[in-house]
């Protein structure tokens, strides 16, 4: 895993993007988390660069008996309405996976553990739903103290002034850095972080 020297104790959260996207609402978020997973996809290259984690963190959807690979491999289906998203997004055997029962990705999960013992401090927090699912995770996360960043063009949700909202409130509420990603984006994230910390 990262060297938290190296990565200034950063990792990448991809919040709910296996998704199956079968549920009511779905074709009003798929859009949006259709261009939310291209910008994911870019982030994640970034962070693979700079030697930052990614962690999957996911809901389970009820499926308790189900795997990572049970996940993964619904949304890969040639029927799903997740598969593109699935395809872009797919885990790596070198990325951490923990399946959630809740909005949170802190609530009832081992984060809270993995965390720590990766000697991670900031947390850059993707995925959909932003009103929801990264909203309650960034609420969390806030308040265990890690800085965060939420690119804005990184999260969906299904109606665009409810992401638009629950940025505001990561900003206003919980500090959270919310402009969007560029081709230098983690770089100069962690370059203008580390420089907080002297």
């Amino acid at each position: 895993m990262a060297d938290p020297s190296v990565s200034g104790g950063t990792a990448l959260l991809i919040l709910d993007m296996m998704n199956t996207l079968a549920f009511p609402g779905a074709e009003r978020l798929r859009p949006a988390a259709e261009a939310a997973a291209k910008a994911i996809r870019t982030l994640r290259d970034q962070a693979d660069a700079a030697d930052v984690p990614v962690l999957y963190v996911n809901d389970n959807h009820g499926d308790w008996h189900d795997s990572r690979e049970d996940l993964i491999a619904r949304c890969l289906e040639p029927a799903c309405a997740g598969r593109t998203i699935a395809e872009m997004l797919r885990p790596r055997d070198r990325d951490l996976f923990v399946i959630k029962p809740q909005f949170s990705g802190f609530y009832a999960t081992n984060l809270p553990v993995i965390l720590p013992q990766l000697g991670i401090g900031r947390l850059i927090v993707t995925g959909v739903a932003a009103d929801i699912c990264v909203l309650f995770t960034a609420a969390d996360a806030h308040m265990r103290d890690y800085d965060l960043w939420v690119p804005a063009d990184t999260v969906a949700s299904e109606d665009p002034q409810r992401t638009k909202w629950a940025l505001e409130i990561m900003q206003g509420s919980m500090k959270a850095d919310t402009r969007p990603t560029n081709a230098d984006g983690l770089r100069s994230w962690l370059d203008a972080t580390a420089a907080e910390d002297r």
